[in-house]
């Protein structure tokens, strides 16, 4: 008896010890597979410089950065740099980093060798501009069009995107306040063409109702030839609401997101096609976990002629459902942005909630798969070292040309599970 009992308590000690153990070794682990946080001035503050200088000359972290995203092949851009490059010594501006990046290599700009030298035949000798070769700081921005703006704030975060021109008092006025009125703010976009010339997008605008627009908008921020998702309020019973007044105050607006796109790259059916795969058509007034009027689902169009278009995919959508499919499919009565806090909203808050699975941005749609890229061995000319050295951070050129090797568990794709 005294044996058995002997016997029980040696398990339970053991076993105790054995969740201990374990409990101790998974807070270990989680501490050091936890990835820390990207300061984004870091990141632009670190880019080379195309003149060469050190990488934080001229650049004071406690002071908001405001940012101008530029291409070679844009003319409008080009037609600025004399004003930024102003901007810099202007008294007015001397509480802020004013910097411009460009990305060699990325949405259609010049290879690294060939844009320095075209830049070097420009002359603003005062103005900041940072190589971007990797392209992963205006992925990080959702930056697919010029010119764009970036506001990185005192701590190092992202406060406000702006796609489109700006002028002096926009800009006071974005430096002054993140959440500042711009709708005055100039929105001709352009797109690359061959031999570094451009033309003007004829973009298109269709305005989408899926539940919470945080993840909406984000979603759509990510297809390739949507050019600009805004997020707020649509076909309510008052004007100029806030927040508040649609959720607490019954104003009858839809969350909804201003989508503006490329023809050329999607037609209007493309648009509804990635909409539906991330709504329930049957669900009325509630998606995801978001119940009430606001949340409805619905199409809202300024063309009479894209009803019938709209109509028409409705048709073929319910066909695959029992239940009726809900989205409305009405004219836009109006629009009006929701406030700055909700705007880019996922990617100012990455772990913010989203009822969306923005995976499916990176769907091809049906039938429409892209053509891969092929590789040609005998036509690819590796990069010298010098170009490496400026496309790659330090860490990645020891690693892909020296065989190094990096610390485990430090690096930023560590718990990245995007598909690629």
């Amino acid at each position: 008896m005294l044996l058995s009992i002997r016997w029980q308590v040696v398990t339970i000690i053991a076993v105790l010890a054995a969740l201990l153990f374990g409990w101790l070794y998974a807070g270990q682990s989680m501490a050091v597979a936890k990835p820390s946080s990207l300061n984004l001035a870091q990141q632009v503050e670190s880019l080379p410089d195309v003149h060469a200088q050190p990488a934080s000359a001229g650049f004071d972290s406690a002071k908001p950065t405001l940012v101008k995203l530029w291409a070679s092949w844009c003319p409008l851009c080009l037609s600025e740099l004399g004003q930024t490059q102003d901007w810099v010594s202007d008294s007015d501006f001397a509480g802020a980093n004013i910097l411009t990046v460009a990305s060699p290599g990325i949405l259609g700009e010049q290879p690294l060798d060939a844009f320095k030298d075209w830049y070097s035949g420009l002359d603003y000798p005062q103005l900041p501009v940072r190589l971007d070769s990797s392209g992963e700081l205006i992925k990080r921005l959702g930056v697919k069009v010029y010119p764009s703006w970036a506001l990185i704030d005192q701590q190092g975060q992202l406060a406000r995107v702006v796609k489109g021109s700006l002028n002096k008092s926009q800009a006071l006025a974005l430096l002054d306040n993140p959440e500042a009125d711009l709708n005055a703010a100039e929105h001709t976009f352009y797109q690359p063409k061959t031999n570094q010339e451009s033309i003007p997008v004829d973009a298109r605008t269709i305005y989408l109702a899926g539940g919470c627009f945080w993840g909406v908008e984000a979603y759509f921020e990510r297809i390739d030839g949507v050019l600009d998702a805004v997020s707020g309020y649509a076909n309510g019973r008052t004007e100029n609401p806030s927040y508040e007044d649609v959720v607490y105050r019954n104003s009858g607006h839809a969350e909804t997101v201003k989508v503006v796109y490329n023809p050329d790259k999607l037609s209007l059916d493309d648009i509804l096609q990635y909409y539906f795969r991330i709504i329930d058509p049957t669900s009325l007034n509630k998606q995801g976990n978001d119940r009430g009027e606001q949340y409805r689902v619905g199409v809202y169009s300024t063309d009479p002629a894209e009803q019938s278009v709209i109509a028409g995919a409705l048709t073929e959508l319910q066909k695959r459902y029992k239940r009726p499919v809900v989205v409305e499919n009405v004219a836009l009565e109006h629009f009006y942005d929701a406030e700055q806090y909700h705007q880019d909203y996922l990617m100012k808050n990455p772990n913010g909630y989203c009822h969306v699975d923005l995976n499916k941005a990176d769907e091809p749609l049906l039938g429409k798969t892209p053509a891969a890229q092929t590789f040609d061995a005998k036509t690819f000319q590796k990069p010298d070292s010098t170009s490496l050295q400026q496309r790659l951070s330090r860490e990645q050129y020891q690693v892909t040309q020296n065989n190094g090797t990096e610390r485990a568990f430090s690096h930023r794709y560590d718990e990245l599970f995007e598909p690629g």
